[in-house]
């Protein structure tokens, strides 16, 4: 019988290899720009062109040199990590809450939750600015922080009630009935359960902040730009392969986060069906 399933006829075969020539084009479609811009980074040439004219780290060197790019660089691992942490605490609490919770209007409250990854970042920009400015909040890196939290929260939020669906509550019900404090329950068995939910959204809410340039351009002052602000800034008044430069390191960054994802998506797998046989 399940040699019979393995037998394909020759239009499903033929439909199998347009469909893997389709993924591979699309691939290439998305990732060739992307790796187009690392050889332009040791590119001896001031200017971004093709061909190269010699192999060089000069644009590392400006990079780590320059006082603006290691002030964005300082600020965006500032801003990214502490957004990350608050982002990352809100999004579970908030998950653990409405997976355990039962009242009218919870659809409606999870929507407005996670409202910030449906709503325009510019939209948002636009009222933190209005909103915090006649307080005098703005230019400020704690509003920095917060907003970048607020963006990255839904992430964490929407990961970790996934993971939750697959999380059995008689595990906590049974701590408890043991004496186990809800906090005890919650660091000893909850939260080892949920880990790797918690920690892909935290790496999405990290990389969100990392990336934001739209809400900094709003709210931040002349000393609050981060990184991806310099690099806007960089396109639109002084073009060089510096930036270049800058942006090797953040796909050499991008590639880390995708293969922790991919370990922490395996490694949930593995509790997933090792809880069963438990």
């Amino acid at each position: 019988m399940a040699q019979e399933n393995t037998v394909r006829t020759p239009s499903e075969r033929i439909w199998r290899v347009l469909h893997w020539l389709l993924a591979i084009l699309v691939l290439l479609f998305l990732i060739v720009p992307v790796l187009v811009i690392v050889p332009l980074s040791f590119n001896d040439s001031s200017f971004l062109v093709y061909p190269l004219s010699g192999f060089s780290l000069r644009w590392y060197e400006n990079f780590f040199q320059s006082p603006e790019w290691m002030l964005g660089l300082k600020n965006t691992l500032i801003v990214a990590p502490l957004a990350t942490v608050i982002a990352t605490v809100l999004g579970t609490a908030a998950a653990l809450a409405l997976y355990r919770a039962r009242f009218p209007g919870k659809g409606l409250l999870l929507a407005l939750l996670i409202s910030p990854m449906v709503v325009p970042v510019v939209i948002l920009g636009v009222a933190a600015y209005l909103f915090f400015a006649p307080m005098g909040l703005a230019n400020n890196l704690g509003l920095l922080v917060v907003m970048h939290a607020v963006l990255g929260a839904p992430f964490v939020l929407i990961t970790v009630m996934a993971t939750l669906e697959g999380y059995d509550t008689n595990l906590g019900r049974a701590a408890a009935s043991l004496g186990a404090p809800p906090l005890y329950v919650f660091r000893r068995v909850t939260l080892p359960l949920i880990a790797p939910g918690v920690i892909s959204g935290a790496l999405f809410a990290f990389g969100t902040s990392f990336d934001e340039v739209v809400m900094t351009l709003f709210i931040a002052g002349p000393d609050q730009y981060t990184l991806p602000r310099v690099m806007f800034s960089g396109i639109r008044e002084n073009l060089n392969p510096t930036i270049a430069a800058a942006a090797t390191l953040l796909i050499l960054f991008s590639v880390a986060m995708l293969l922790t994802l991919e370990w922490l998506r395996r490694r949930a797998e593995k509790l997933r069906m090792a809880m069963p046989q438990a």
